[in-house]
């Protein structure tokens, strides 16, 4: 089975979802702006889970698409917002809304996604008290990305952050959206709550594993691959699991919080990272967090939307961007 293959199958349709979904209307530079980061693809995990959940429940990607639109939406809408926070110029290899149309226009556009997605949720059909049931799902995740971020922003003026701390924070700025695609693509396709709880889990759970993942490749993978400043958690001074860890051992990073380095400086810090074993804890709990949420799919039939989603589940820690 090849992932990328699988996953594109479904994403082209989520394309054309966007497009029609979202069509460019007045004021066009408004919605230029709110499809400018959609139209430049990404890897449509969560959206593909959505409609997965749904398969491997025993539905069809069509009755699911609109949702999987929605949550493609509200993803790409906290993306715009955290690169005017987080003050990133890039995203996906290219500049970001805000160095493109100015903050205020990025923040509208962000604004017109989220609103977006619940009003295409809203028109779906599917069975009225589902539909119902996962606004509340997607709403409720939504507050929880926001308090996320919040303890993302919050962090970073304090000086320390426990473990603990940290995967709470990651849980909801991440890893709830991954719960809440899989929960809504196996309630609208049909699934007994029991089932759909344990996707949310799933997905919950690889979630987690997809962001400490995510801080380990900040620091391992080259800027041309990765498409934006690598380090840049380093600098930035984020509390990642990797800097909690090497901070408890009393490693000192010199650039940790300064905003910005040379290469050498970098490549200093990367090193004594991977020294600590700062770098490999944070993976090796990525891994358990994968294996964990693996398992929540038995209560699943064998099926090749189970297999896939089982092998997304592996991409999370495989991956190389």
């Amino acid at each position: 089975m090849n992932l990328i293959e699988e996953i594109k199958k479904r994403s082209i349709h989520v394309d054309k979802g966007i497009q029609e979904m979202l069509p460019i209307t007045h004021p066009e530079e408004l919605y230029k702006a709110a499809r400018y980061l959609p139209d430049a693809g990404g890897k449509r995990l969560r959206p593909a889970a959505v409609i997965l959940a749904a398969e491997a429940v025993g539905s069809d990607l069509q009755t699911v698409l609109p949702a999987a639109v929605a949550v493609e939406l509200v993803h790409n809408f906290t993306l715009m917002h955290d690169d005017i926070m987080d003050m990133d110029d890039m995203r996906r290899g290219m500049p970001a809304v805000h160095v493109k149309w100015g903050e205020p226009a990025a923040i509208l556009a962000g604004d017109t996604l989220y609103s977006k997605a619940f009003e295409i949720l809203t028109n779906m059909d599917n069975d009225p008290l589902r539909i119902v049931k996962c606004i509340e799902i997607l709403a409720k995740t939504c507050t929880k990305i926001c308090e996320g971020q919040w303890l993302d922003v919050e962090f970073e003026d304090r000086g320390t952050v426990s473990e603990k701390e940290y995967l709470e924070m990651v849980e909801k700025k991440t890893a709830v959206l991954y719960g809440a695609a899989c929960k809504i693509g196996a309630l609208l396709g049909g699934a007994p709550l029991q089932v759909a709880d344990q996707m949310y889990e799933f997905g919950r759970l690889i979630g987690i594993g997809f962001q400490i993942y995510d801080d380990v490749l900040d620091i391992v993978t080259p800027e041309e691959v990765l498409g934006k400043v690598r380090g840049s958690d380093i600098m930035e001074g984020k509390k990642t699991l990797i800097a909690i860890h090497a901070l408890n051992a009393g490693v000192k990073l010199e650039i940790f919080g300064k905003g910005k380095a040379s290469k050498a400086q970098l490549e200093d810090a990367i090193k004594k990272l991977e020294e600590s074993g700062s770098i490999e804890y944070a993976r090796s709990v990525a891994v358990s967090y994968i294996h964990e949420g693996k398992t929540k799919l038995n209560i699943l039939e064998e099926s090749p939307a189970k297999e896939i989603l089982l092998a997304i589940a592996d991409y999370m820690i495989e991956r190389s961007y």
